[in-house]
């Protein structure tokens, strides 16, 4: 006879119909279907991970359809189809394979006469690509590899105001080319969904980003411990806030933080770049741990600086350390639900249910099978590097930049100087009467009043040149002239990545000039913050004397540059 309890038990469940079987201490849904997700697989795993991929890829493509045409088009700073026929005479005067490997794109196969149309279309075609995958959770191959083709073909014409290669080694351009490599081998083939079921996230994916993530930080941490002193007598941080590319209002606060403080940031900064990446190969709860830390980190540095595209971007490696049973509060539970699939899925493998083993199968593992020997053979030059007391970051070994060193702030700068442009209506630039105004960027500091951007993942590639420049005299930044020409004529398109003209409705400038200056934050409740000044700054004496535009029509003719004519 059944005890009580039990017969309850069985008029609950209905006709006597026996309770499914689980692990002990599985909760259950209302179903009977175990409602905690077993760990070990990466279904909802490889949604997040394709999702802030898309949203990183979105973000880039949005910036490349707001700047490439003023930066690298027709008629911008460098443009990209004399950069190409460059290549071209270097390589014989055609397009040979040496040409193609030089600079990987597909604008070799377009008609550069009309190299704006061009630059345009790859990144709109790049928005809406990146955009379904964001909204929709799913994507294939196909789709990956378009997206990765697509800002590749952009990212190799960048030159030198566009692109990592010669912004000197900032490093997110080839990050997002070794991401989004490894985010084609996420998906099927063809198959258009957000649960392919015969298409399992493969671990040897998995282990590429997580790889990837490894290397990003403890390449950060080394390049630091092995280049300024400051980072090894924890006074780094003292100037970083100040110091780095764009600050933001909060950087403005913390750079007052007490001495103690800033040791703190400066230790534990070691402690997440040179210990905690090894975490993720000390099994599966010290690799949560070890994303869960990075991801932090992240958070935390987007919130205090303006790199934040590259943050958003290192995130995104950072996801491959959680598997479904981590990430499975992100997802709602309830019938039909991608969580309730994922449990029927578990189900069907833990009963040995799942999908047949078939020909697309064996030909899927050995496709990832190749991607990790290739992996593994890409990364020897990088580890030796990683190695390397003359370790260098930042760099591709490969002109596709599969594999990557990378590294961040390996030296600090003091003090912080800015080159300021600044344009007269005066016939004589000498006159003592002579009324400069200056130019203002978007996010770089110049009028002392003008409170410092927010957090944002957009980054607005000319306030980095100016910021770079800053350091270097204008010799070695001949983009700085080509910029001075656009200015002298007034060009709407230059004059579009700016954030103040102060010539707009009037009269072309006669001539342009560059001052450079020292900039310091003020002190938060001192004389100057009270006047509503975010900086103070000081002459440090001209960065380029004046120009007017008839003196530069030799400059650019010599370049074969197009001649700036006044709008």
């Amino acid at each position: 006879m059944a005890a009580p309890g039990e017969s309850l038990r069985r008029r609950k469940a209905g006709a006597g119909d026996p309770e499914p079987e689980a692990s002990p201490g599985q909760e259950r849904d209302l179903k009977g279907r175990p409602a905690r997700l077993r760990v070990g697989t990466f279904w909802l795993t490889r949604i997040v991970l394709l999702r802030a991929l898309a949203f990183v890829y979105f973000v880039a493509f949005l910036v490349a359809f707001h700047q490439n045409k003023q930066l690298i088009g027709d008629r911008g700073l460098l443009p990209c189809r004399m950069y190409l026929q460059s290549v071209q005479r270097h390589f014989g005067g055609r397009v040979s394979w040496d040409a193609l490997s030089y600079a990987p794109t597909v604008l070799w196969l377009l008609d550069w006469s009309q190299m704006d149309a061009n630059l345009d279309a790859l990144a709109l075609l790049g928005l809406g690509i990146s955009s379904f995958i964001l909204v929709s959770g799913c994507a294939n191959m196909v789709l990956m590899a378009a997206l990765w083709v697509l800002y590749m073909s952009l990212v190799n014409v960048g030159q030198i105001c566009c692109y990592s290669r010669t912004l000197c080694s900032s490093g997110w351009e080839s990050q997002l080319l070794e991401t989004g490599f490894l985010g084609i081998f996420l998906c099927p083939l063809w198959t258009l969904s957000a649960l392919p079921r015969g298409t399992p996230t493969s671990r040897v994916v998995v282990w590429g980003f997580r790889w990837l993530i490894f290397r990003i930080m403890l390449g950060a941490g080394l390049i630091k411990i092995r280049g300024d002193r400051c980072w090894r007598d924890l006074t780094c941080m003292d100037f970083h806030y100040e110091t780095q590319p764009v600050p933001n209002p909060v950087a403005y606060f913390l750079h007052r933080s007490p001495w103690w403080f800033h040791r703190f940031e400066t230790l534990s900064n070691h402690f997440l770049e040179l210990l905690v990446p090894f975490f993720v190969f000390l099994g599966r709860r010290m690799c949560i741990i070890h994303g869960a830390l990075q991801i932090l980190f992240q958070v935390v540095l987007i919130i205090s600086g303006n790199l934040s595209f590259l943050n958003w971007l290192t995130i995104v490696p950072s996801l491959a350390c959680f598997d479904d049973a981590t990430l499975g509060g992100l997802f709602p539970l309830g019938p039909g639900r991608l969580k309730d699939q994922v449990l029927k899925i578990q189900e069907e493998e833990a009963r040995g249910a799942g999908a047949p083993r078939t020909r697309g199968c064996v030909a899927r593992s050995t496709v990832n099978l190749v991607l990790g020997v290739l992996v593994a053979w890409l990364s020897i030059p990088v580890v030796l590097n990683l190695l390397s007391p003359r370790q260098v970051m930042n760099s591709s070994f490969n002109p596709l930049r599969i594999v990557n060193t990378y590294g961040a702030f390996g030296s600090i700068t003091r003090e912080r100087t800015e080159v300021i442009l600044q344009g007269t209506a005066s016939a004589n630039a000498s006159a003592p009467d002579a009324a400069w105004e200056d130019y203002e960027f978007k996010c770089k500091p110049g009028d002392l009043r003008r409170r410092p951007c927010l957090i944002s993942p957009y980054h607005h590639r000319l306030d980095w040149l100016m910021w770079f420049a800053a350091f270097q005299t204008y010799e070695h930044n001949e983009w700085i002239i080509h910029l001075a020409g656009k200015l002298l004529a007034n060009d709407a398109q230059a004059l579009s990545l700016l954030a103040h003209n102060p010539f707009e409705g009037r009269a072309p400038p006669r001539w342009v000039r560059g001052e450079h200056y020292r900039y310091k934050f003020s002190r938060p409740g001192g004389r100057h913050a009270a006047e509503g000044k975010w900086w103070i700054r000081r002459r440090l004496g001209p960065y380029f004397l004046p120009l007017n535009l008839q003196d530069l029509r030799g400059y650019f003719m010599s370049r074969e540059w197009p001649f700036p004519e006044p709008e």
